[in-house]
């Protein structure tokens, strides 16, 4: 269950009361998510997120992600809005923690996709790219190069046998000479956490996206590798051919990719890779005991490295 902050009816209900939403009816933990603690919130005006935001998400860059949300949602996006309170503001604090109030978005996370929603899924994240081009805000990618170094620097102090291996492996990915194959690309706001439990389905149609948490600026087709990498392998990481071709197909319906993004591909999908395994190595060997989430398996993303660094040589 991702509840790491534990809320109380009685604590909520005077955060709550600041957006005008009338008496609380039920508090309910959301058991999916690994990074947040979240609420689902009932009240006289109806259903809304109650967010918790925790030790992984930067206080300071949730004014550019629920901004980003936000300017989604005025496009046509199925992404959630912010409340605000009778100040002007939609972020306050609850029992220690920034949190947010955010409306309900109906639809539920597949668990099997089918084409059909493969390919949904890649137009969806196309048009998030066009609707954000404007955004104004910034924001630097969390888990880049840099953030990236750090854990594996930190994965070095701890990690022995098999967790070892899978360093050395990353090494090359994470050197202060690693090539930038996102250079020179078009960029602009993305989501960079595009996995398919965080776009939800109703009625046959993507009817929610959320979990803008990791969003920054970095390169669009770096988003769409991050996104492939999600969407197109199975849970042991083997790669589905007709997946990946499903959701790319997607994605260039509406915005079709340039030479240059084609080729980067490749690169952007090991990155990708490297980037979940090293987060998913930290979680595992740094778990507080005391946390209600397992850590997931490295290892199925050590193993789409694999498949890309294959892809890029067979290119």
């Amino acid at each position: 269950m991702a509840v790491f902050t534990p809320v109380e009816e009685a604590e909520a209900e005077p955060f709550i009361r600041r957006f005008g939403l009338g008496p609380l009816r039920a508090l309910t933990p959301i058991a999916e998510g690994v990074e947040n603690t979240n609420y689902r919130l009932d009240t006289d005006q109806g259903r809304f997120v109650l967010t918790l935001f925790e030790g992984r998400t930067d206080e300071s860059a949730l004014p550019f992600c629920l901004g980003l949300t936000r300017h989604a949602a005025e496009r046509g996006l199925p992404c959630a809005r912010a409340l605000v309170d009778g100040e002007g503001q939609s972020i306050g604090r609850l029992n220690g923690r920034p949190a947010a109030i955010l409306n309900w978005l109906p639809g539920v996370a597949r668990a099997e996709l089918s084409l059909a929603d493969q390919a949904a899924g890649g137009a969806l994240l196309a048009r998030l790219h066009l609707a954000a081009a404007d955004y104004p805000a910034v924001r630097t990618n969390p888990v880049g190069p840099a953030a990236r170094r750090a854990l594996f620097e930190r994965c070095s102090s701890r990690a022995a046998g098999a967790d070892r291996r899978i360093l050395e492996r990353l090494a090359p990915w994470v050197a202060e000479d690693a090539p930038n194959s996102a250079a020179g690309l078009p960029q602009g706001p993305i989501h960079a956490d595009y996995f398919p439990d965080n776009l939800l389905f109703e009625s046959g149609a993507p009817s929610g996206l959320i979990d803008f948490y990791f969003a920054c600026v970095d390169a669009f087709a770096y988003d769409l590798a991050i996104a492939l990498s999600a969407w197109g392998f199975d849970a042991g990481g083997a790669p589905m051919p007709a997946a990946l071709t499903a959701f790319q197909a997607g994605y260039e319906s509406v915005r079709p990719l340039s030479p240059a993004e084609r080729a980067a591909l490749p690169d952007l999908g090991a990155v990708a890779a490297v980037r979940f395994t090293l987060t998913r190595l930290h979680d595992r060997l740094f778990h507080d005991p005391a946390a209600l989430v397992t850590p997931k398996d490295p290892a199925p993303f050590l193993r789409r490295l694999d498949w890309w660094t294959g892809a890029a040589l067979a290119a």
